[in-house]
């Protein structure tokens, strides 16, 4: 299992479900349940942009400085759902 989810980089051991869920419903190992649910992205349109700003109003929410959230979130790109095969 992944420390961070692969799509939102939010640490696993944050997540109150424990991970999203896969199409036959078993908790996945690679998303959070803030992202992933019956094997799908819950917003399959968003750009990694968009996640990184998503990720850091998140932070921002529970009291972590905006610095802070760009600091965590700046690794999002290279994450598994934002990679593209050549």
């Amino acid at each position: 299992m992944a420390d961070i989810c692969q799509s939102c980089a939010m640490p696993f051991k944050q997540d109150p479900a424990g991970g999203g869920t896969t199409a036959d419903g078993l908790i996945s190992t690679e998303y959070c349940s803030y992202c992933y649910a019956g094997g799908v992205f819950l917003a399959p349109d968003v750009t990694v942009k968009q996640m990184q700003q998503i990720a850091i109003d998140a932070m921002k929410r529970v009291g972590f400085p905006r610095p802070i959230g760009w600091l965590l979130t700046r690794n999002i790109p290279k994450l598994k759902r934002w990679k593209t095969t050549p």
